[in-house]
This record gives structure tokens, sequence and C-alpha cells, in this order.
């Protein structure tokens, strides 16, 4: 087996994982809710492993985690309904291309980041400290390697990196993705985008993200104007 086939194989794994404990909508306590809480673990370290590249230990650990979890099921405990390998197949496979500039992370960059995740593996682009200039007339809190670390950090991507100043489509062909992501509220034109990746030759469904995160401080100049408001009144 290649190394594709195994972190397929291990995506598969961690995803049905993922959608059963997403299964448990009521509270639980005692030596049950011991289980869930290791099997979450164990999913945790499948995680960590996948990212790292080690596929095997990553299918391991996520296959303890789904033993722990089947077996509530068979005892009756708990009604979970397990994916068929055909269903998580596809996106296992396919690549999601993100990007952003992701400065001060906040719950919209995290339900983004996840959207990305259920459609496949996630490669997260950093905008460079000088396109973020160019464009939004000002410098990033935080500098790009900074910003990259921290969204590669992220549970729901498989990697990040730093974009390129100039052409923005240049990381797309060394990418290759399956599936282009783009934010809710970035501003550019999906048919226009489409257009573009049809003349290079990059084969690539261009998808939005459908939903905002609704809270007071999801946005990075919310975030700045809390911290300043805050500070004036000292």
């Amino acid at each position: 087996m290649n190394v594709n086939d195994l972190a397929s194989r291990a995506s598969i794994y961690i995803r049905n994982v993922e959608q059963a404990l997403d299964q448990i909508g009521r509270p639980i306590d005692g030596r049950v809710a011991e289980v869930v809480e290791a099997a979450k673990a164990y999913l945790k370290d499948s995680k960590h492993y996948f990212k790292e590249g080690d596929y095997a230990t990553a299918i391991s650990t996520a296959s303890y985690a789904e033993g722990l979890l089947d077996a509530l099921r068979m005892m009756g405990i708990m009604d979970i309904r397990w994916l068929t390998p055909s269903q998580l197949t596809a996106p296992a496979r396919s690549k999601v291309f993100v990007a952003g500039t992701f400065d001060l992370l906040h719950p919209g960059h995290v339900l983004y980041l996840k959207q990305a995740w259920e459609l496949g593996r996630v490669i997260a682009v950093v905008s460079r400290d000088s396109t973020v200039e160019r464009i939004k007339r000002r410098r990033p809190i935080i500098p790009e390697d900074q910003r990259a670390f921290m969204v590669g950090s992220i549970e729901y991507v498989e990697r990040a990196r730093v974009g390129y100043e100039g052409d923005m489509f240049k990381v797309v062909e060394e990418e290759k993705p399956d599936i282009i992501l783009l934010g809710p509220n970035q501003p550019f034109d999906e048919s226009q985008i489409a257009r573009e990746l049809e003349r290079r030759g990059i084969n690539a469904r261009v998808l939005r993200a459908k939903e905002e995160a609704k809270c007071d401080l999801c946005s990075t100049t919310r975030i700045v104007q809390k911290i300043l408001s805050l500070n004036n009144k000292d």
C-alpha cells in the first residue's frame, strides 16, 4: 500500500469516528462519559499522527476510539451509526484549498476550516505580510510565519503554508487541489476564479462556505477595537 492510499484510509477512520461522536447528543456521565472521553483522546492522538505523516499509527489510534464507541453501541447504551467506506472515500481523497490572512484567529476561521475538513484534506494558504499590506492598506498584526504555524496547528488542517506575492494562482498550480473553498465574506467571484483555473488547466471545483460564525468577536477588526477600548478604560 502506497503512502497516498494509507493516508486516505487513515482519513476515513478519523472521519468515521468524528461523525460517530457527533451523534452523541444527550448528556452523559459516569463510566459512559469516561469511555467517550477516552475515545475523544484517541481521536485527538490519531489526528496528531496524521498531521505528522504517521498514517499507520493514526489508523491504530482511530481504531481504538472506534472500538470503544462500538462497544457502547453493542451494549445498547448508545445508538451509533457507522458510515460505510464508500460514503467516506470521496472526502478522504479530495484535497481542499483554503486561503486567507488568518491574522487574529477567531471562531469564524475555525468554522471555515471545519467546513473545508468536511469536504476533504485541508491545505491552508496564509497571505504574505506584503500581500496583506497591499490589499488591506495595513500590515498584519501577526507575522506570516507565525500565522501559518497557528493555522497549521488547528486540527482540521492537514498542512499550512505561506502563499506568494503577486500571482495568487501560482500556489494553486503547485497544490493541484480538487476543491477551492472560499470564505463566506471573501471578495472573490466564483465564476471568474473558475475561468482562470480552466485557462491554466487546473481541474478544481470552486465552492463558497455557507455558514458565517455569529459572535461578537468573530472579526479581527472587532477584536482589535475591543482591545483598544479596554486599554482606553485603563
